[in-house]
This record gives structure tokens, sequence and C-alpha cells, in this order.
């Protein structure tokens, strides 16, 4: 359950605080108060894209918390648990922080966090129904879920859609081996050939790198010969010049110096270091020089591998360095080719394996689709003739597509058909609804798929636009029935529908000092039935309004 949202410099907020209940929470205010903003909150803390006009003008961020209590939220301990996100006191935490350039953070319990994850949590916390889920309801994808989600098909669907996967994967692989094994004996033969000539040349045992290394040093030997031992007189063993010949005489003299003055022992001794390091440097050059020798035969053997390794490369379109991992991927080729026909029979195998798992799954999809089908169109019919469609009917029809290749989702087509008057057969929602009726049936399938769920927290946005009279009471009376046990939140412009709240938010807007914020605030009774009066009569309040407002929510208490 939703404890407490806090929101700071977020568009017209400029700081708010709520502690929220259990129940049904209706939040009204006049139109343009900024009602939307709550829901706006709430969406970005829970995974929204943001953007930096979100941010109010002449703020640095802006910054929502919400804090839930998760005793009625296992899906959302599960998730924190095998995260590593769980909170001792068994509550959960979730801040968003969106920046005036548009960049922004998210944090669960005080760690960083990715808006997919937070996404994810959010699932097992709230559920949002917004204005135009009368619009998505005309798209098969939506009734389908709405389906799924009332069954309570999640393990299911993660069954059928992963055998799903594994059918498409071993098809593709089917394929492959199919496409491979029809490129025929020319192609092998080609292959064959390829191979043939790269493995006679050594390719595999040549090292490109290690080649061109010792080709550059062959073919300048005479010039590294000449420099090295040059140097070597320069540094040792020039018995008069060079420069072991020169720090040993500077070491002597300043023997006799150093003994003199003690201050130059230490230049003495690094000179000393200095004989030993040129010493240890011309043993190293001389061995070097030693094991270097011209090799005119190893040089022309030389330059024929690296001309062998270029033009093989120029042939098969590749660098020198890579012909090694050329020739074996040629190998794997042919192996592939020669493999082919065996490896699709075994593919056709284990494809239709596949097949019969993925049917199997599906089958059982079917049959829980169905079983709930039929409780919904019940519970539907009875809900959208409470809301003013006396006569109307309406069917979940599920028919499964026989040829259809196996999908993630199953292969059951769900449509959602409806009959508003008696004598006429059911026909899809888009086509036989008006806008009224099809709001009343939206709002009718939501409070009946969500009844069936456990998320603790369900928000409905203005979903009762379109309808009024003694309909709009039946659905404040639906709401509340809905907060009993749970958290609901509705925005609403019906005085109807705010009766029925267990507790009353009002939104309004402020102007001070030239600038415009939106506040929130909890009514009590008499403030609610004077709010309820608003909404009844307008700008002109009588005590016949009020009257009516209190006999609302005298009559709303007492159901």
């Amino acid at each position: 359950m939703l404890e407490n949202l806090s929101i700071k410099e977020l568009a017209v907020v400029e700081a708010l605080d709520l502690d929220l209940k259990e129940g049904l929470t209706v939040l009204t205010g006049e139109t343009g108060a900024g009602k939307s903003i709550l829901l706006t909150a709430l969406a970005l803390a829970l995974g929204e894209r943001a953007d930096s006009g979100f941010v109010r003008p002449g703020a640095a961020r802006a910054e929502i918390n919400l804090s839930f209590s998760l005793t009625d939220a296992p899906e959302a301990q599960a998730w924190l648990a095998e995260n590593a996100m769980l909170d001792e006191d068994g509550n959960c935490l979730i801040r968003r922080v969106v920046n005036a350039d548009g960049r922004s953070k998210a944090f669960i319990n005080g760690r960083p966090t990715t808006l997919q994850a937070l996404q994810e949590l959010a699932s097992g916390l709230v559920e949002i129904h917004g204005q135009h889920a009368h619009l998505r309801l005309l798209q098969a994808d939506e009734q389908r879920r709405l389906l799924d989600g009332y069954a309570g098909n999640r393990d299911l669907l993660s069954e059928v859609a992963e055998h799903a996967r594994r059918w498409r994967a071993l098809r593709q692989q089917l394929e492959q081996a199919r496409e491979a094994a029809s490129t025929g004996a020319a192609k092998e033969e080609l292959l064959r050939y390829q191979i043939a000539e790269m493995e006679q040349m050594e390719v595999d045992s040549l090292d490109y790198e290690a080649l061109s290394e010792e080709q550059v040093r062959q073919a300048n030997v005479g010039k590294i010969l000449g420099t090295g031992q040059g140097q070597l007189d320069r540094v040792y063993e020039d018995e008069q010049h060079s420069a072991n010949a020169l720090l040993t005489q500077a070491c002597h003299e300043l023997e006799d110096v150093a003994r003199l003055a003690p201050e130059f022992e230490e230049p003495l001794q690094l000179l000393r270091e200095a004989q030993i390091q040129v010493k240890e440097a011309s043993q190293l050059l001389r061995r070097g020089l030693e094991r270097l020798e011209a090799d005119p035969a190893r040089l022309v053997w030389l330059d024929e591998k690296l001309g062998v390794l270029h033009r093989l490369a120029r042939k098969h379109q590749v660098g020198p360095r890579e012909l090694a991992a050329h020739l074996e991927s040629l190998r794997v080729e042919l192996n592939a080719i020669e493999l082919g026909s065996g490896r699709a029979e075994a593919l056709e195998t284990e494809l239709a394996g596949a097949k019969a798992s993925f049917d199997q799954a599906a089958a059982r999809l079917t049959q829980s689709r169905q079983a709930a089908a039929a409780r919904l169109q019940a519970q539907i019919t009875g809900m959208i003739r409470e809301l003013g469609m006396p006569q109307g009917d309406f069917l979940v029809q599920t028919s499964v597509e026989e040829d259809a290749a196996p999908a993630p989702q199953g292969n059951d087509r769900i449509e959602f058909l409806v009959s508003a008057n008696p004598g006429l057969p059911p026909r899809p929602l888009g086509k036989v609804a008006s806008g009224g009726e099809l709001s009343r049936i939206s709002l009718a399938i939501q409070v009946a798929a969500t009844d069936a769920k456990t998320t603790p927290t369900l928000v409905f946005d203005e979903v009762d636009s379109g309808i009024g009279g003694g309909v709009a009471e039946i659905v404040g009376q639906k709401l509340q029935a809905l907060g009993v046990g749970r958290q609901v939140f509705c925005v609403t412009h019906l005085h109807q529908v705010a009766a029925q709240g267990h507790q009353h938010l009002l939104v309004e807007k402020t102007s001070q000092s030239g600038r415009t914020q939106t506040g929130v605030r909890e009514l009590d009774r008499e403030q609610r039935k004077h709010e309820i009066a608003r909404m009844l009569g307008g700008v002109r309040i009588t005590e016949q309004t009020l009257a009516h407002a209190e006999e609302m929510l005298n009559s709303a208490t007492n159901r």
C-alpha cells in the first residue's frame, strides 16, 4: 500500500507531502486545478520517461518520493528479495529525481536503479487505469492481456512463450541446415580446393606477426650489427674513451676526494651504480650481437612465405593476420555441408518434439482462458446491466487458430463482443458500442479484471467520463467495494462518485506573488459536504445543495 507521496518542484507543485490510507480515495477539484499532476508524479516515480518539462520553472530539479508498506504486496517483496533490495522493516522507498537538463536518476531503498527495474517492481505495487482505457480496449492485444490477467495466466504464458521461442529457434536452424545442404557439390568442391590450398601453404602453422618481425630484422642485419658494435665500443670496449672508462676514472679520483670531504660519498656511490648499469647494458648488447648474423637464404625464405600469405589474403579478401581464422571458418562451412542432410533430419525430429510441447502447453492455456472467459463475461454482463445497459450482454469469444505457427502468446484468438439490445447478435465492441456505452463497458471490465488481482494499489484516472445520473452512483459504489481491503485512488468530476470515497482529497490551484502552484489537502466531513455541493451546484451553493450533499454522504456511509 502507498503510505506517503512527497513531491518537490514538479511542474505546478512546489512542495507536497501526503499521507495516504487504505480504501477508496477520491481526488476532486476545479477543471485545470492540476488533478492529473498527482498521477503524473506517480507514473514518473514508477518508471515513466522524464524530461526537463517536468521541472518547475526556476528550480534545479524535481523530486518524487513514494513510501510503500509491503505487507499486502508479496510480488514486490519477492522481487526486492531476489534483487537484494529488501528493507529490514518490510517497507519500500522509491525516489525519482529529474534534473533541469532532463537527466534523471531513480533509487529503490536508497540504491540506484534503472527504469526497467523500477517498472518491474512497480507492476507488483500499483496499477494505473487511464482516461483512454476504453480506446485501448478495442485492440485485440489489450483484450487478450485483460483476459490473461483475470485468469492469472502469467506462469502458463511464460511456459508457452518458452516453447514457442524454442520452436522458432529450431525452425531457423533447420532452414539454415537445408539451405547449406542445397548449395550442392559445386560449393563443396570449391571449399575443399580452398582449404587444401591453404593447408598446403601451411597457413595454420605460419605466424604472420613473427614472420614479419623476423623479415625486418634479417633485411636490416648489417645496419643492426654496425650500429650495435659501434655503441658497444662507445659504452664499454674502448679502453680510453668509453663511458665505462670515464666512469672508472671519475670514481677513482672521487674516492680520494671523498676521504677528505664525506659529502662526496653520495655522488661517488651513484657513479659506481651507473658503472654497474653500463656494464650490464654492454653485456646484453654483446649477447644480442653474438646471436645476430646475416642469413641470406633465410631472408629469401621469409620473403617467399610472406608473399604467399599476402597473395592468399588478397584472394580471400581478408587481412594476412586473419587467414588462420578464415581457414577455420571454411572448415566449419564444409563440415556443415557434409553433415547438412543428417543434421536436417535430426532437427526435424527436434522441431516436431518442440511443436508437441508447445501444443500441450498452449492447450492448457486455451482451457484456462475458456474457463476464465465464462466467468468474466458473466461478471461483466451483470455489471453493465447495472451501469445503464439493462438488456446488455457481454461475450468473451475464444477460438484456436489451428494452422498458425507457435506464437509466444499462444494460438488463441480473443475477441470481446457485446449486444446492447435484445434480439441482436453480439458484435465486436468497436462496431456496436457508442462512446458512452464503451466507457461503461470499459469501466466494468477494469473493475472485474482488477478485482481478481493482488495488486495492492489501483488508480483510476477519470474512467467515469461519459456517464452520469444513477449510473454514476453505481460506478462509485463499485469503486468503493473495490477499495475494501485494498487501496484505490480515483480522479473524478462526478459528485456521485466523490461521495462514495472513504477519503477525499481536494486539488486546488493558488497564485501568490505571480507564481502559480497546486496544492492537495484532505477534507474532513464538513469540507467534503461543501466540495460535493460545489460539484452539484456550481458557483452558487444553496442550503438545498448542501442538504443534498449531506444526504449523499450519509447514504454512502450507511451502505
